[in-house]
């Protein structure tokens, strides 16, 4: 925390190398969250592109007193809802083979055996295919706190709920999931 507001100083200063910084260290998991919600990953990557461009041109309204981590996916959250506004597009399911975003690249291989591996990779393609099934709504809550790590106070703070809504959206979320595997086995 110390270390970006350092950088966040830096770059107010005018040093734009201290942004390739910030660049580099929230650019997965942005790319994971945005990837998933618009499920194709030319647009995610030109996405990203113009979050990271609000981020640098808004950095000077940034307020200390709140997580930054929290204020970034703000503005990706933000982002994210105009393009659906602007072109009116419902999510598709995630492609693997067209996104090059996956579950299955962000959850390593554990080194086992040959049987095991097969088994693991089988468990990670349901749960993609789980998760594709899920509605937007569900799957950013999820993907926010279960790949992205966010707190649920961070994504109330992003989402503008009360704890309490967020911490029940988001074990409804898991329990549709655990559904959805469910009825694939």
């Amino acid at each position: 925390m110390k270390d970006e507001q350092e950088l966040i100083h830096r770059i107010l200063r005018g040093e734009r190398e201290a942004f390739a910084m910030i660049v580099q260290k929230y650019q997965t998991p942005l790319l994971n969250y945005v990837g998933r919600m618009v499920t194709d990953r030319d647009t995610a990557l030109d996405l990203l592109q113009e979050i990271f461009l609000k981020i640098y041109t808004s950095l000077y309204q940034y307020n200390s007193t709140y997580p930054f981590r929290t204020w970034i996916f703000k503005i990706a959250y933000n982002h994210v809802i105009d393009f659906w506004r602007k072109r009116r597009i419902e999510t598709q399911p995630l492609e693997d083979d067209q996104s090059g975003i996956s579950l299955l690249n962000i959850l390593p291989l554990q080194e086992e055996s040959i049987t095991k591996k097969y088994e693991l990779q089988q468990w990670r393609n349901k749960i993609e295919r789980a998760l594709e099934k899920l509605s937007a709504p569900w799957r950013e809550l999820f993907i926010w706190r279960y790949l992205n790590e966010l707190s649920y106070e961070e994504i109330a703070e992003i989402k503008n709920l009360p704890l309490g809504t967020v911490k029940n959206r988001i074990f409804q979320a898991k329990e549709k999931l655990r559904l959805l595997l469910e009825e694939e086995q």
